[in-house]
């Protein structure tokens, strides 16, 4: 990673600011990864610490999941080194609420969106569960329920729940266990702006009042620009991480695709990136191999 790259990775949001003392939720040093022998990126140095929005950027095939993948302790790094929560990286780690890709919901599944959330805690396809009282789960089912706003919606079938509202319950099913890490895969996708702006201020007083590190994959920043402490950029192999303003600028994202890059913004402030029309017909070497989804069962 280049200096400039050491220099942003410790750069600090108001959020970050505030955590800055606070002991390091996530901390890689030049971390790398590799399937088989294909590289993926390398170079990776940061921390995220309580209370951190961080989105984590970059084209189709760059290696975003995967970063979510080595947290999960799904797959080794190849190079540096990598603690999560003071510790290597593990399965099945319940102090991480994992929020995955959205798939299509049946609409005739008739399974209450509180049972859905009451996964989280009492056993499902990611765990095994948590002892406790029927009154005790009930209390933090509620809880999460209504930290996510799902209050009006939360006795009704899932199959008949809109996209926002559905995302809404995944989160709330992702923080029902009170962790200390929130890790949320392409959150913002299918979703139409006026959701998208609704979910990225959502996770952002998540993190704020719970004191939540939270780590969040996407294609477009501008629904996260107003509430983001950092960003992550992976591109070709390379890792840019700084404050929006640091990363997302065409000396950086030029530097990262190694071909002129523009970064525009119109009048209501929103970022449009130019010039990867190149990138996009010849994409990193091995993108069919590295954006691997991370799966249910971890």
């Amino acid at each position: 990673m280049s200096t400039e790259s050491r220099h942003a990775s410790t750069s600090a949001g108001p959020a970050s600011a505030a955590a800055g003392t606070r002991p390091a939720v996530v901390s890689a040093r030049e971390l790398a990864v590799s399937y088989g022998r294909a590289p993926v990126w390398s170079g990776a140095t940061f921390d995220l610490r309580p209370g951190e929005f961080v989105g984590v950027l970059g084209p189709n095939g760059a290696g975003k999941s995967t970063l979510l993948r080595l947290i999960l302790g799904l797959v080794p790094p190849s190079g540096g080194s990598l603690e999560v929560l003071g510790a290597q990286p593990r399965r099945g780690n319940r102090a991480i609420g994992y929020v995955p890709q959205r798939r299509p919901i049946d609409p005739d599944l008739r399974l209450r969106a509180t049972e859905f959330v009451r996964m989280g805690l009492t056993g499902h396809r990611w765990g095994t569960g948590v002892p406790g009282r029927p009154s005790d789960v009930r209390r933090r089912v509620d809880a999460a329920v209504a930290a996510v706003g799902a209050g009006a919606f939360a006795g009704g079938p899932i199959g008949t729940l809109s996209g926002g509202e559905l995302q809404r319950l995944m989160l709330a099913q992702a923080i029902v266990g009170d962790p200390a890490l929130l890790l949320l895969d392409e959150p913002l996708a299918s979703l139409d702006v006026r959701n998208q702006v609704a979910v990225a201020g959502l996770v952002s007083g998540l993190a704020r009042s719970r004191g939540l590190a939270v780590l969040l994959i996407a294609h477009d920043v501008n629904p996260l620009l107003p509430v983001l402490d950092r960003v992550i950029y992976v591109a070709r192999g390379q890792v840019a991480i700084g404050r929006p303003e640091e990363v997302v600028t065409a000396a950086r994202l030029s530097a990262l695709y190694g071909t002129p890059v523009e970064v525009l913004r119109d009048s209501s402030g929103r970022l449009f990136v130019v010039g990867l029309e190149e990138e996009a017909a010849h994409p990193h070497p091995h993108a069919h191999d590295v954006e691997r989804p991370v799966p249910d069962a971890y």
